[in-house]
């Protein structure tokens, strides 16, 4: 079964397909819209991002083992069962079939009249009247397939159903009033059943439809749109104030030049707005100081003998009430398969997990061979409590393992802590042999 983690904006539509694609099927789908996890135009601007993701779109999916995909119907493909993508060939065939026409006639016109309407695109009244024609041409198709059926494809929903009426979403959330609608009755009987599904609700919520067709809002617009600098009173004098005025830049220019611009004239609209936003809180700000120096630890670890420096190191300096120590515990070994994909699933977590490397230290093992193999860990963390919960950008990961405190008196915490830092022990409590480690620091 499919774990992972999908990137994308607040309320985005194609990241709905999806999401309840994945409600049907059982993946465990973690939803990242907002900071810190992902801040659009912000995370899928870096390197780390479009290392995985070229082109920076979202949505955009990384599974728990590393697997990356963009695009939002082969994700939604990934994330379904055999039931969704069609059981038999001509099944499968007629729901790609569905999916093409979502996107080839059905999202183009839907784009030219909801968006003016949403404040995202100009109006053209020309271009509207066209896309009103266009999507009452595939409204009639719709309309005449879905007379003897209930769904698009079959006797239950597949990624048919949920692309066609995400693809639609907008139109009868914003334009597709009762009279509109009328001549289409099957059409919406078939929306309002899909939508008032439990898989669909779970991610659409309650979908009102239009009761009056939305207009385009210039106001609105305007507001949407980037800032531009009205031009002086005397730029706007023509021909005769053009000279002057000409000399008059040239001398701005020339004192621009010797003093350093202003920051804020070099933010684009993304950068103003972050930074707007009030600076994230340390989440190990309210914990005191502590004697134990992680960093100090870290270098032993790094540049000297394991068992003879670095953990006779870590016992003598280690503040048992400044941090803690937890074993930590894969809950799905069963779906472990080549230890190349556990490995990544392993470095992956600890990718997502970077802020919180100047405060934690882990080894993380993967025991076992292909298709039988288990992962597991030792954590140090600052405090008493497991730090994934102090921030929302460390929680993607950690619920798929189970967590257990030791006590950093007992025989049992000594032996693992030896044994996980330096690789190697009886490891008894495991019953796989050393496959591999990974080492977060």
């Amino acid at each position: 079964m499919a774990a992972g983690t999908l990137y994308t904006y607040p309320e985005n539509w194609r990241a709905f397909k999806a999401q309840i694609a994945a409600q049907y099927s059982g993946a465990r789908l973690k939803v990242a819209t907002s900071s810190p996890a992902f801040t659009f135009g912000q995370t899928n601007r870096t390197t780390a991002f479009l290392n995985n993701f070229p082109l920076g779109k979202v949505p955009a999916y990384q599974g728990d083992d590393g697997f990356c995909l963009f695009e939002s119907n082969a994700i939604a493909h990934y994330l379904s069962n055999d039931t969704l993508r069609g059981a038999t060939p001509q099944a499968a065939a007629q729901v790609l079939q569905w999916v093409n026409f979502a996107d080839s006639e059905i999202i183009p016109p839907a784009s030219a009249w909801v968006f003016p309407t949403l404040g995202i695109m100009q109006f053209n009244k020309q271009a509207t009247e066209q896309a009103k024609e266009d999507v009452k041409k595939f409204l009639a198709v719709l309309n005449q397939h879905l007379n003897t059926r209930t769904f698009l494809v079959g006797e239950r929903v597949t990624l048919a159903d949920i692309t066609v009426v995400c693809s639609m979403l907008w139109l009868y959330k914003q334009v597709l009033e009762p009279s509109f609608r009328q001549p289409y009755t099957n059409v919406t009987r078939w929306f309002v059943t899909c939508v008032n599904q439990p898989q669909f609700k779970a991610v659409l919520g309650e979908v009102k439809l239009c009761e009056k067709m939305a207009q385009f809002d210039a106001k609105k617009f305007a507001e949407m749109q980037p800032k531009k600098e009205t031009p002086s009173k005397k730029e706007k004098g023509g021909k005769e104030a053009g000279k002057p005025q000409e000399k008059k830049e040239k001398k701005k220019e020339e004192k621009k030049e010797e003093k350093k611009p202003d920051p804020e004239e070099e933010m684009d609209d993304c950068d103003a707005v972050l930074a707007a936003e009030p600076k994230a809180k340390d989440p190990f700000a309210h914990l005191p100081k502590s004697t134990f120096v992680m960093d100090e630890f870290k270098r032993k670890y790094s540049n000297e003998d394991t068992l003879t420096v670095a953990i006779p190191h870590f016992w003598e300096h280690f503040d048992r009430e400044g941090y803690s120590i937890w074993y930590s515990q894969y809950k799905y070994p069963e779906e472990l398969t080549l230890t190349f994909k556990s490995c990544n699933l392993i470095t992956g977590m600890f990718q997502r997990l970077d802020k919180l490397r100047k405060n934690a230290f882990a080894s993380v093992i993967l025991f076992g061979t292909n298709n039988d193999s288990g992962i597991s860990g030792i954590w140090v963390f600052r405090g008493q409590e497991l730090a994934f919960t102090l921030s929302e950008d460390w929680q993607i990961d950690y619920e798929s393992y189970d967590w257990r405190k030791l006590d950093p008196d007992s025989e049992e915490c000594k032996t693992m802590v030896k044994e996980y830092f330096a690789w190697e022990g009886d490891f008894k409590h495991v019953g796989k042999s050393f496959n591999q480690g990974k080492i977060f620091k």
